[in-house]
């Protein structure tokens, strides 16, 4: 039975955070692990600059960054092609191919891309890099055949236009070279973490987020900081497990759900203080991520022998794209000198 294609991959515009681990990275072992997916990993370094064109820097060095979050998270460039986009120059033909598929009223219409316009306000300014940017995932997606995509709900509309782009191009060119993609979301309720602060959204830009990289003292500073119930002043008040940001954590990290509800139950009828609380998920973050930060100082130490991993899978990733591109350039025509 053949394997199913996975193609999935995060923007180097700074260290992975626990959000990220919760939403993607801990599927993404899984499934590398499962033996049913050949996995490919990209870091978007070109689609990190559509709106990061003046600080080429900060890509440049979240590169190392991403990729030692991957390798510490338990990725495996022996089990998973872990490459970086700009390396695989096909990505951008492709992506000018099938710009011609698309106008541009179905692209000011992607609510993916109206809700991040408006988020990082942008006004009339729009890069048209950024506008275009789900042709250039349908790049991604389409150069390696992945059939399986994890995303977030908030991503469906991206997918579905990669789609319509397979569609398209299928049906204009008579042949079936390019494959259909299929999310996989995360269950319902799962795959989102908040921000420290209580904000929906776990943000490196809100300036709410715990890193894989944050040591020992700075996790449990921010622990310490964390959102609770702001009502729930004494000990013996009765306190709001909903919304509470230390029992979401809990909820997402802590295996032992009857130690959980127990909490919850003491913490509604008063008698559980916030800083007991936080003591405790302390230790349970630092039961998960404690070794997932020591594996990445061990890989921090030979940053050369990371970047000769990432030369190695994008090597692989280029290989694989180039022989997508030469079947798109024969369906459209484009291959002219092929037999002379």
């Amino acid at each position: 039975m053949a394997k199913h294609i996975l193609l999935t991959g995060d923007r180097p515009t700074g260290k992975l955070h626990l959000g990220h681990y919760l939403g993607s990275l801990k599927n993404r072992v899984a499934m590398q692990n499962s033996g049913d997916y050949e996995s490919f990993v990209m870091i978007a370094d070109m689609q990190a600059l559509t709106d990061n064109a003046n600080d080429p820097q900060k890509v440049h060095d979240s590169l190392l960054q991403v990729a030692l979050d991957y390798l510490a998270v338990g990725l495996d460039p022996e089990k998973t092609t872990i490459f970086v986009q700009s390396q695989v120059p096909a990505l951008s033909e492709l992506t000018m191919y099938y710009l011609d598929l698309v106008n541009l009223g179905r692209l000011e219409r992607n609510p993916t891309v109206k809700t991040e316009i408006k988020q990082k306000n942008f006004g009339d300014g729009v890069p048209a890099g950024f506008l275009i940017y789900p042709v250039s995932q349908a790049a991604d997606i389409t150069a390696f055949k992945a059939d399986t995509v994890p995303v977030g709900d908030d991503q469906e509309p991206m997918l579905e236009q990669a789609r319509e782009i397979v569609r398209t191009f299928n049906r204009t060119y008579n042949h079936d070279v390019l494959v259909e993609p299929k999310g996989v979301f995360a269950p319902k309720g799962q795959g989102r973490l908040p921000g420290l602060d209580g904000n929906a959204k776990m943000s490196k830009s809100l300036g709410n987020a715990i890193y894989l990289s944050d040591d020992a003292d700075t996790m449990k500073q921010k622990v310490m900081q964390m959102y609770t119930d702001p009502n729930h002043i004494h000990v013996e008040d009765p306190g709001q497990v909903e919304g509470n940001t230390v029992f979401t954590y809990l909820d997402a990290f802590d295996p032992d759900t009857a130690k959980v509800a127990e909490l919850k139950a003491q913490y509604q009828q008063g008698g559980l203080g916030d800083v007991k609380l936080k003591r405790y998920l302390n230790d349970v973050l630092e039961s998960v991520f404690g070794p997932i930060r020591d594996r990445r100082a061990q890989y921090a130490k030979d940053p050369a022998a990371v970047l000769a991993m990432l030369k190695k899978g994008s090597d692989h990733a280029r290989a694989v794209a180039d022989q997508t591109l030469q079947e798109v350039r024969d369906a459209i025509g484009l291959n002219y000198f092929t037999h002379y």
